[in-house]
């Protein structure tokens, strides 16, 4: 899942990507309120932690703009003030959830994950579809027979992509988008490979090809 974070110090930002790209997530940074406003536009980010002082800005602003747009991702509130007002007034403008500094990162990724399955209608730490349960927490895929299987990095995310719409229709630009960040340009053809190896756990019939138009992860027994 591609997730932007919004945060002025350098030293903190650089942290939390690496331990939020850890736990599943391909992660942009941006440290300014103008740009944040822009890739919140532009981009497809399924979640978003979001810092109220930043140095061209208040965040709150930048999350106002957005959901005046109609951008609805799920948005975590990260802050150094731990005022009541404050976390009225983020959950007043479509703030999803608030965390203040400081913080530890287990508490950090446990909100944003629960904030994530709220907007996707879920409410265990797991996606199962059909015969296949993908443990978020461990990053590994139960299969009902009982074998269980650890997944690197990028198959996880890849597969939680799938999974989580079933029956969905991915391009291999979309999935590209979802996989990497904004520094990173992989070829298309590094998505065949992925999909080649995640079918070797699941079948080949379990994730699909639809010719000219991408993947879906087929919900069958």
């Amino acid at each position: 899942m591609r997730l932007l974070l919004v945060e002025d110090d350098r030293l903190l930002a650089d942290g939390l990507a690496s331990q939020l790209e850890k736990a599943g997530f391909s992660v942009d940074i941006t440290r300014t309120a103008k740009e944040a406003v822009i890739l919140g536009d532009q981009e497809d980010y399924k979640a978003c932690v979001l810092d109220l002082g930043l140095p061209d800005g208040n965040g709150l602003d930048v999350l106002k703009k957005w959901r005046a747009d109609n951008r609805l991702f799920p948005v975590l509130i990260l802050t150094a003030r731990g005022d009541w007002q404050d976390k009225v007034n983020g959950l007043k403008a479509g703030a999803d959830d608030y965390l203040a500094k400081p913080f530890q990162i287990e508490e950090l990724i446990a909100r944003l994950n629960a904030i994530m399955r709220r907007s996707e209608g879920r409410v265990q730490s797991s996606v199962t579809v059909g015969r296949f349960k993908l443990d978020e927490n461990r990053q590994c895929l139960k299969i009902e027979d009982g074998t269980e299987h650890s997944l690197t990095g990028t198959e996880f995310r890849l597969l939680r992509c799938l999974m989580s719409w079933p029956g969905h229709i991915f391009s291999k630009e979309q999935l590209i988008e979802q996989l990497y960040n904004l520094n990173e340009s992989p070829n298309e053809n590094v998505i065949e490979a992925y999909i080649r190896r995640l079918r070797k756990l699941v079948g080949p019939e379990t994730i699909v090809t639809r010719r000219g138009q991408g993947y879906l992860f087929n919900d069958v027994d």
